[in-house]
């Protein structure tokens, strides 16, 4: 029997190759060994990330590195945080307690100011390629990451279908289910009989197409059907029930009769807080990547009453919970936290007292899995205009967290087209995390 190797190669087929070179054989097979064991111990040792997805581009000169006094600066003032010479926006009090858990990239400067190419290129650290489809962030680590035994798929987005799996094949393609749980439209329940039948005669169906040698695409459907199925049956799905949670945790959230925080009373909901109570859960349960999205940051206009009344109290509520809950549970060692959008917003605001689209200048900010916190890395000019230190790139934010998760830099994928692909696009440290 074959097993597949953490970078596609057969078991079987790589112990072949390195016993042809019969000069090195035993230097070879001792490293197969230790690739192996190492692979083995990264499924082993829990580590996983989370991210918080804000698409359309947030204003982080409003939110992480204001620019008070400057024409550019907008209407919000800096406020001190736990992390000592640390300021962020004053409408992000809840945060500012946590920011000695969170690092601050304000440096990042990258080239993709479209809403598509972005997110690509933030997702997968590669700008779009019309020859090439390259995995996200989600597909990656869950490719290296995942526990033996979970039922439940390792890569799933709450609130938003995420990026793809591109050349890793749909067993690494995101599971999406909203903020209640459900995917889709279908609440998971084993008590519709029909509904089980039916998805067990289709997976009878699938394997019949496998067993006719129907392809690779019929036998990566029928993996995310079998998911799917396991899921519906599994204990683990217990995972997705954020109402099971002690009181006390959901008032952390701002969830629950009467606990609404600011940034869920005036927002009337608490969907992404809820995102991320399940992304707890779902790390506690053994999934490698969970993406939480919040959208509605493409504000070419009113932006200021917008990030006040609406968005900033939102995530304020959301991120502190999120970073506080994982530390009372012991999780916040193994797991990264990552904010970002696909980009950032003009510096300059425009006649409609907006901020247009910006790449050029802005912040993403990290935490957890043992990165070095209570910093803000990188600087940009007085006005916002500018990155006036070492710049860094997507690649390098995910380079980053690999870093830290324990994966290898040198892992290398093969392509549909059978090319090598450096995992993160050989993107570099960002060393201040790791000094």
């Amino acid at each position: 029997m074959s097993f597949p190797t953490p970078h596609g190669m057969s078991r079987r087929h790589f112990m072949q190759h390195l016993a042809g070179a019969s000069a090195m054989a035993g230097t070879a097979l001792s490293f197969a060994d230790t690739m192996w064991a190492h692979a083995a111990e990264l499924k082993k040792n829990g580590k996983g990330a989370i991210m918080m997805w804000m698409g359309g581009g947030p204003s982080t000169m409003d939110i992480w590195d204001l620019k008070p006094g400057a024409p550019t600066g907008g209407e919000f003032t800096p406020i001190s945080t736990k992390a000592t010479g640390v300021q962020i926006s004053q409408h992000m009090p809840l945060t500012a307690k946590v920011m000695d858990k969170l690092a601050i990239i304000r440096s990042m400067n990258t080239r993709e100011a479209d809403h598509g190419r972005g997110r690509y290129y933030m997702h997968t650290g590669y700008p779009p390629n019309p020859n090439m489809t390259h995995p996200s962030y989600g597909a990656v680590l869950s490719h290296e990451l995942t526990p033996d035994g979970l039922e439940i798929p390792p890569f799933i987005s709450v609130g938003g279908a995420s990026e793809g799996p591109g050349f890793l094949g749909m067993a690494y393609a995101p599971f999406v289910v909203d903020s209640n749980g459900n995917i889709r439209n279908l609440q998971m329940s084993v008590e519709n009989n029909r509904l089980m039948q039916r998805m067990t005669m289709l997976s009878s169906l699938e394997k019949g197409f496998i067993d006719q040698k129907r392809g690779q695409a019929a036998a990566d459907h029928a993996k995310i059907l079998d998911k799917t199925l396991s899921l519906m049956t599994s204990k683990q799905m217990e995972a997705f029930k954020v109402d099971k949670e002690p009181d006390a945790v959901k008032q952390l959230y701002g969830l629950g009769a009467g606990t609404a925080g600011p940034g869920m009373m005036r927002r009337g909901g608490g969907g992404f807080a809820r995102g991320l109570l399940m992304a707890r859960r779902l790390r506690q349960a053994g999934v490698p990547f969970i993406e939480v999205d919040v959208g509605g940051w493409d504000n070419h206009q009113n932006i200021f009453p917008t990030l006040k009344d609406t968005k900033l109290p939102e995530i304020d509520q959301g991120i502190s919970a999120l970073v506080t809950d994982l530390e009372q549970q012991g999780l916040l060692k193994d797991t990264a936290v990552i904010w970002m959008g696909e980009f950032s917003r003009t510096p300059r605001i425009n006649g409609n007292r907006g901020r247009d689209h910006w790449a050029r200048s802005w912040s993403v900010v990290v935490g957890g899995a043992g990165m070095k916190t209570g910093q803000a890395i990188g600087a940009t000019n007085e006005d916002g205009t500018e990155v006036t230190t070492e710049p860094y790139k997507s690649e390098d934010v995910l380079a980053s967290v690999c870093h830290a998760l324990g994966i290898p830099l040198s892992t290398t994928f093969t392509s549909t087209s059978g090319r090598p692909m450096k995992i993160a696009n050989s993107g570099k440290l960002i060393k201040e995390l790791f000094a």
